[in-house]
């Protein structure tokens, strides 16, 4: 029986970390398994390691002889880097070094990441980002709107690699009445799901919660969350993480789910809501603007209480419905078409 096609699967972020980046990841590598890839997941735990400045739950690789050994060791026949920290140049390196081509995707808007959180200008970091990719033959984004902008800052060979979404978990059937509280007259519910960290602008979902219409639950955690709470608690349940079904019972519970980021690439909580039957309220900014189909599964405007109200009239089958365009076969085959081909394994 001939040898499996070996891939490499080189990310900074990885289980138990809840983001779009190990979401994303995580799903296509069972997927590409059940596909008869030999898929191995090169990523922190495997290394010695420190915490991320504010962002402790990332862990940030510190050996990198033994990244480059275990790549070599490997001996892939295919290398996507998912991630641009530490494990992601190493592997980069590695690859260049030995003429290897490899494919990364781009999940996260670093250069505006760093603005909100560490007050870095974004030049610097875009230039880093367009050297980074620019070794690869493709790189993949999770939307038309991401695509557009790289283009315009100088990266080559982009695509558009969208998402998908698990229908089966994230469904209308698991609302629960009474979970978010007891709805008095005319009173909304609303949900945020995802990070609790100041590059969300969770304050302006937040700031909602002081409107007398509105009931309003936040499910997550992070750095910005006990400030928040001792701001909001009077005004806002602090629910934490959640997770499986119980996750998706306060998506199908809300009325809406407020989605504030402006620096999110996708937001797979979005298609999430949207597979539960909850529509969504954001801003019209890169990421929305690619997902959310106005007047169909949400509504996207500046104003976050006028998009709730739009959101509102939206017919829950309907967002439903368009939720299952949303497919992870078809993320996954995209992401094996991809995959550069290298004639015969590397040479250690």
């Amino acid at each position: 029986m001939a040898d499996r096609p070996r891939l490499a699967l080189v990310t900074d972020a990885w289980l138990p970390q809840i983001n779009g980046v190990v979401t994303t990841m995580s799903k296509v590598v069972d997927l590409l398994i059940e596909d008869g890839l030999d898929v191995s997941v090169v990523e922190p735990s495997l290394f010695r390691t420190v915490k991320m400045p504010r962002y402790e739950e990332i862990r940030l690789t510190i050996s990198p002889v033994k990244a480059y050994r275990t790549l070599s060791q490997l001996d892939p026949d295919h290398v996507h880097i998912a991630t641009e920290g530490p494990l992601g140049t190493i592997a980069r390196f590695w690859c260049r070094r030995r003429g290897f081509r490899f494919s990364s995707s781009y999940h996260t808007r670093f250069p505006e990441y760093v603005r909100d959180i560490y007050g870095l200008p974004p030049g610097p970091v875009t230039a880093y980002m367009r050297w980074f990719h620019g070794g690869a033959d493709y790189t993949l984004v999770p939307t038309a709107g991401v695509k557009e902008d790289l283009d315009r800052s100088g990266f080559r060979n982009v695509l558009v690699w969208s998402r998908g979404v698990d229908t089966a978990l994230f469904h209308p059937s698991r609302r629960v009445e009474g979970l978010l509280g007891t709805r008095q007259p005319g009173e909304v519910f609303l949900v945020y799901v995802g990070r609790v960290s100041k590059e969300k602008s969770i304050e302006d979902f937040c700031r909602l919660a002081e409107l007398p219409e509105f009931r309003c639950t936040l499910v997550g955690d992070g750095p910005q969350r006990e400030e928040l709470e001792k701001r909001y608690a009077d005004r806002i349940s602090f629910v934490g993480f959640k997770r499986g079904v119980e996750l998706a019972q306060y998506y199908a519970s809300a009325d809406v789910m407020v989605f504030p980021s402006r620096t999110d690439t996708f937001g797979n909580v979005i298609t999430e809501s949207m597979a539960s039957g909850t529509p969504v309220a954001a801003y019209p900014v890169m990421g929305p603007k690619d997902v959310v189909s106005e007047g169909v599964s949400g509504a996207l405007d500046e104003d976050l209480r006028e998009a709730v109200k739009r959101a509102l009239a939206c017919d829950r089958q309907q967002v439903r419905r368009y939720a299952e365009s949303f497919s992870w076969t078809a993320c996954t085959e995209l992401f094996k078409e991809t995959l550069p081909s290298n004639n015969g394994r590397t040479q250690r």
